[in-house]
Formats: structure tokens, sequence, C-alpha cells
């Protein structure tokens, strides 16, 4: 039966059309894996709850190029800050549990079930429950370890295919705990799925490591076909002849594709290259990358003598696939983004207001929207303990003993 949430307001009613509206998610994580996956079931419409430590979850004191995470991943939430160390903070935890729907973990291997929260204790009082642990390894010899998105990159694969050859590098963003976080979401949707079947939840469970294989699956497979090792990308034999940054007359970057032989049609013509069209060494895409050494000069000096509007329009205009060189705070004045919705407003922990980017998905024409903005801690202690159960004296008693932190 679909929970009825008494602290809902107007805005919040809005969710009443999205497709997980009516679920209910318990979300024990940190970092950035965990909360991924319970923002993205936020987003769709579940009331998350997230569990929290007395001082906050972890990133919330981050600084530098971690500053950001609690804010990009915290959203559509609501926030219990309960110490799961005492008696009567797990007996409120495991309450939240006994009628939720899902069950999102990260914590290190074994510390759930530590604590009597483990998916065979839970699903014993519920057993619809869909319990989703997000870990670094899947079962297996290094199931016991400790991970961190950067150590899977280096020992998947993806570090080497970034950087240039002696020199592994991490992505430039948190892509195997982002993605890991997704796949969490796809298990969990698939779960729901089958329970809607058999009446019964189940454990599901996604990891780093495999997320990272995931991702390096191409290369392994371009191994198999052709019996070569891959190289680091910005030393890799090309697939395309065209593919590549170009330094502009005004001394900016943009980025041009080729890709296709009647992509290159449309470039000879556009840029007054009938010869290059016609020279019949250059027809296709596999005579063109053997020709690089001979064409990239040409390409450099006319896309060199165009200032980077100007071959970003002509570009534009023909078809050819192209992009300006972007930081990541300049996309806050994207103007696709800004016009199509995909910037939602967030109050930051100081309280400014800033924009945030909202899910890549539209479902019945409608983005997702922001029904919690980001919550402080134990902001919403006393309403989700009052949803389940626990009296006022009961919940002025765990607070003055520590238990719980509320905003009162």
């Amino acid at each position: 039966m679909p929970h009825i949430l008494a602290s809902m307001n107007a805005t919040q009613d809005d969710r009443a059309h999205l497709p997980l509206h009516g679920i209910r998610v318990i979300e024990f994580c940190h970092m950035v894996m965990g909360p991924t996956c319970g923002m993205i079931l936020g987003d769709m419409g579940a009331d998350v709850i997230k569990v929290e430590p007395l001082h906050g979850d972890t990133t919330r004191r981050l600084v530098h190029q971690g500053a950001g995470f609690f804010a990009t991943y915290n959203r559509n939430k609501r926030s219990l800050a309960l110490d799961l160390k005492s008696d009567s903070g797990l007996k409120a935890a495991k309450t939240l549990c006994a009628d939720a729907d899902i069950v999102v973990e990260n914590l290190r291997p074994g510390a759930m079930a530590g604590l009597g929260l483990g998916y065979g204790d839970l699903s014993t009082d519920n057993p619809k429950l869909v319990y989703c642990a997000l870990k670094g390894f899947l079962d297996g010899p290094y199931a016991h370890r400790k991970a961190l998105d950067e150590v899977v990159q280096m020992m998947a694969g993806l570090a080497y295919m970034t950087g240039p050859e002696g020199r592994p590098l991490r992505a430039g963003a948190s892509v195997t705990d982002i993605m890991g976080g997704m796949f969490g979401v796809i298990g969990i949707m698939a779960a729901l799925r089958e329970r809607e079947r058999t009446g019964r939840g189940q454990p599901v469970t996604t990891a780093l490591y495999e997320t990272t294989v995931h991702m390096v699956a191409q290369h392994m497979m371009q191994f198999a076909v052709t019996g070569v090792p891959t190289g680091p990308m910005p030393d890799r034999p090309r697939a395309w002849a065209v593919y590549d940054t170009f330094v502009t007359k005004d001394g900016e970057n943009v980025f041009v594709g080729i890709v296709s032989d009647t992509q290159w049609k449309i470039f000879c013509k556009a840029f007054g290259r009938q010869d290059l069209f016609d020279d019949l060494s250059l027809k296709t895409n596999a005579q063109r990358v053997e020709a690089r050494a001979r064409i990239m000069p040409i390409l450099k000096g006319l896309f060199g003598a165009m200032k980077k509007d100007e071959l970003m329009a002509e570009c534009d205009r023909i078809g050819l696939p192209f992009a300006p060189i972007t930081k990541p705070h300049d996309l806050f004045d994207d103007p696709h983004l800004k016009q199509s919705g995909g910037l939602l407003d967030v109050t930051l922990p100081d309280g400014e207001k800033t924009k945030i980017p909202g899910l890549p998905v539209i479902m019945n024409g409608r983005r997702t929207q922001i029904h919690h903005d980001l919550p402080r801690i134990g902001q919403h202690s006393r309403d989700i303990l009052a949803e389940v159960g626990f009296g006022d004296d009961e919940i002025d008693e765990m607070i003055a003993d520590g238990v719980i932190l509320s905003e009162d």
C-alpha cells in the first residue's frame, strides 16, 4: 500500500505523476555511489529518507574537488540524523525499514549485517523489501577490499585508457561512482517489477570494480576481435580520420569530427575543397585515416583561418559534429541547459541559491524537478519518526539522550 506522507506540502504533491510516487526508500549512504542511487530514486518520485550520523554525511564537510558532492547527490531526500550505535537509534532504523519498499546502503562490507540491518535480518519482518547494496566488488577474491572510484579506474583499465602511455589518469569526474549508482537503480527497478509478480523483494548488489570493467568492455572486445591490445586514448590508432581539436584564428579551441563519407563530402563542398573530394585516395574513411599526415595540415589551415564562433556556426549550418572546449563552471550559462529546463534551482548549505543539473531524462514530456531542497542535518527527524509510529514523548527522549538530532 502506498505510503501517505503527513509532511507533504502542495509542492511535493506534484510528485503524484512520477513513476515512483508512493515508494519509500531508506538510504544508509555517504560519498557518491550510494547517494547517486538515492537521488535518482528521489527525482523519480520516491520518498527517500537519508539516515545519516549525528554529525552528518561526510561529504557535507569535504573541500576542494569534493566540496560539491553533497549538493550534487542529495536533493529530493529528507534527513534523519540517527545514532545507529545506540539501542534506541537502532530500533528506530529497524522500524523505518520494517515498512519500507527499498533500502540502499554503501557502507563497508559487513557493516550493515553487523548492526542487524542486513537483508537477512530486515527481510524476515519485511519480505517485500528490495535491498540494494553498493559495494567496491561483487562476490569473489576481492570482495573484502575497500574501493574508491580512483582505485577501480586504475585496476580495471580505465585510467590506462584515459592517460597517455605510462601516465595512467583517472577520468575527470566520478564516473564509476555515478554509473555504479545508476546500475543500482536499474537493479532496483527490475526487482520492483519482479515483486509485482511474486510479492517478494530481493537483495540487489552492484559494485565499482565490475562497473568499471563494464565500461572498458569495448576495449576487451577489440582485443578479442583483432588480437591486438588497445592503446591509451591519447596514443590510439584512430577509427576516424578527423576527430580532433583545432586552434582557431582567435586562439580558441574547437573540436570537429568528420566521421563518415557523407560528412567528408559535405565538408569538401562547404569549404571549397572539391579537389579533396575528387581525390580517389581519400574516398573512404579508412583511406583518410591512412592519409592523416597529408590532410590534417590542410584542415588546420582552413579552420585556423576562422574565428571560433565562425567555425562553430559553419559546422552547425552544414551538420558536422563540433564542440567548444567548455569548463564545467561555464555550463551555468549554457543557453541550451537554461532554456530546456536542464538546470534546477537548489539552495546550498550556506543559504545561497544556485542551479544544478537535473536528470538527463524526459518522461511524458516532463523533466524531473526538485521536490525537497538539500536537507539540513536532521531536518526531518521528528516528522519521519512520527510517521512510523513514534510518539512525541519518545522522540523528545531520544533527542535529550543524543540519539537523534532534530530541528525543533
